[in-house]
């Protein structure tokens, strides 16, 4: 199935009104491989919105499941929108595998049936894996590896990008009655469950400070991988991580003190990775 480039606009036009820093951060790439970048990105935005949009869950649940029926129907050459054709092209250039697809849907699901608060460890591993690591292992394909250690990258990196994101959110998840830091780090340092609780407890950077250094450690094996990875390939990837590790810094450069300051990047700082790992 050909797309147009009214639907690749559309696509774009998409992402680009998302305001997320993923859209300049993907303009490095090639064309083609960009422009399945940015179907990739809708079709997460669109299950995400789903799955915390206000309303029942029954409705949530319908919406996911119609979504688990598109995909399907990629695999078939169907489509029906400027996202879905652009996915059909993307699936067929690069080869992008259906249970990762559905891996993220089954995320998306795990946040819309639930509300999480202080999941196991094991749980937060297998939420980790499906709303990001998939997302990974769908990218590092449209990035142009689908070796064992490009899977690898999106095991790891995955994870490290979605603990920071963790991090980096704990009083905007509160507010929505969520905690996604592990009940076993809660429970050692004394933190309560509750939301609202641990926001207060005097204990709660320690939890933080031992879930970032599990981040580290994800980073760091995501750069073991990349180094075996094809170079040019894995460059979009490289200048992610470097970027979230950069983030991940300043959450512990601010020790949690005050959760409710969101840590950002300077423009410089941006600017300067965009420059190292992007173009360099």
């Amino acid at each position: 199935m050909g797309v147009s480039q009214a639907d690749l606009d559309e696509v774009e036009r998409l992402v680009r009104n998302a305001g997320t820093s993923f859209y300049r951060g993907m303009r490095v790439l090639p064309p083609d491989r960009r422009h399945a970048m940015y179907a990739i990105y809708a079709f997460c935005r669109i299950v995400d919105d789903i799955a915390d949009e206000a309303g029942p869950l029954p409705e949530k649940l319908h919406g996911l499941a119609a979504w688990r029926e598109h995909v399907a129907g990629l695999y078939r050459g169907e489509a029906d929108g400027p996202v879905t054709r652009a996915l059909v092209a993307a699936v067929e250039q690069f080869r992008l595998r259906e249970e990762d697809f559905a891996a993220v849907i089954d995320g998306m699901r795990m946040d819309a049936e639930t509300v999480i608060v202080a999941p196991d460890l094991a749980t937060l591993d297998l939420y980790c894996d499906r709303v990001a690591a998939a997302v990974g292992r769908l990218s590092v394909r449209a990035f142009g590896d689908s070796s064992g250690e490009a899977d690898k990258v999106a095991y790891s990196l995955g994870r490290a990008l979605q603990l920071t994101n963790i991090l980096r959110d704990i009083k905007e998840d509160a507010d929505r009655g969520r905690l996604y830091l592990p009940a076993e780090y809660l429970d050692q340092a004394g933190v309560p469950r509750d939301p609202a609780a641990a926001l207060a407890s005097p204990a709660l950077p320690m939890v933080c400070a031992r879930l970032a250094a599990d981040a580290r450690r994800h980073f760091d094996d995501a750069r073991v991988h990349m180094a075996k990875c094809d170079p040019r390939a894995m460059k979009p990837a490289r200048l992610m991580g470097e970027t979230y590790a950069a983030i991940l810094g300043c959450l512990e450069q601010s020790g949690w003190r005050d959760p409710a300051v969101r840590v950002s990047l300077p423009a410089w700082r941006k600017l300067w990775l965009l420059v190292r790992y992007g173009l360099g």
